[in-house]
């Protein structure tokens, strides 16, 4: 390795996914690496899949970090970013092992770090089983429809073919200037242990004055979400606990108004927003109770 390459560490949070990681890391193994120095961070949360195990046979040069299943998303991704800063490089890269690769992704978020100082760079988020359709791309804020609101018709073939602007960034590809990372901290993994903590770190990256970018060319296909079951499909008991109880579920009513407290533009739009919400998810058990109510009508 040159002594001019780039350092570059990318930094991937784990938990018993051992398959579908292999297949991440398969798929970094084979990305242009021309003038970089890469070196993967996995953090494997107490994985008893043997996770680690099969990492350490098939891709002996990656270092594990272990956690004992108590870090979640947001510790978990501070814990590689931390082991990565040991090692002083010029960027890391946070991302989901549940992604292929496109082989000059890297290369092009580098290139587009270089030609707009002062960014972090977001890498084009597609569908793996729909490989057209933009993921998790393109959030803007709406205070009256609820908060982040993100494209569901974006394909790689409509959004801009140059960077451009986001107001928000997912940590599913961030390429981010050890710099940045040094200025602004990592995510909050207290308030955010289990998910909107990059939207919260966004945030703060875009109030410090570092831009947020995409690179359409920076393809990365990604598994699709899974959501959980709606609160209608729920007994009354189960939802009373995920709305004001289980701040672990995605649904949780603290969990929803924190998110918006610490990603929102202002905190008088965070609370607006969350009262929409509120709304929003009203009419919806209107909607549904209603509807329950007229379909026993005509048994």
């Amino acid at each position: 390795m040159s002594d001019l390459a780039r350092k570059v560490a990318i930094v991937i949070p784990v938990y018993n996914r051992r398959e579908i990681t292999l297949q991440g890391l398969r798929s970094l193994s084979r990305i242009d690496r021309t003038g970089f120095d890469v070196r993967l961070f996995i953090v494997d949360d107490g994985s008893t899949d043997g996770t680690s195990d099969a990492i350490r046979s098939e891709f002996p040069d990656v270092i594990v970090i272990h956690g004992d299943g108590t870090l979640h998303y947001a510790a978990g991704t501070n814990r590689g970013i931390e082991a990565a800063l040991e090692w002083d490089p010029e960027f890391i890269a946070t991302m989901n092992d549940d992604a292929v690769f496109h082989e000059q992704f890297l290369q092009r978020l580098v290139n587009t770090a270089d030609k707009n100082p002062h960014s972090i760079i977001g890498g084009l988020l597609l569908l793996w089983d729909e490989p057209h359709k933009v993921f998790q791309v393109g959030q803007t804020w709406k205070t009256l429809k609820g908060g982040w609101v993100i494209p569901s018709d974006w394909t790689a073939f409509t959004v801009p073919q140059t960077a451009f602007e986001a107001e928000c960034l997912v940590g599913n590809c961030l390429l981010l200037p050890a710099a940045a990372i040094r200025e602004c901290g990592m995510m909050d993994e207290k308030r955010f242990p289990y998910g909107w903590g990059d939207a919260q770190w966004m945030a703060r990256f875009s109030k410090a004055g570092w831009r947020l970018l995409v690179e359409p060319k920076a393809y990365v296909w990604c598994e699709p979400n899974t959501y959980p079951k709606p609160l209608h499909q729920m007994s009354k008991g189960k939802i009373l606990r995920t709305l004001f109880l289980d701040k672990r579920h995605p649904l949780n009513l603290s969990r929803q108004f924190s998110a918006r407290w610490h990603s929102a533009p202002s905190r008088s739009k965070a609370v607006a927003s969350f009262l929409v919400y509120l709304g929003q998810l009203a009419a919806k058990s209107v909607g549904f109770a209603a509807g329950a109510q007229k379909g026993g009508g005509k048994g």
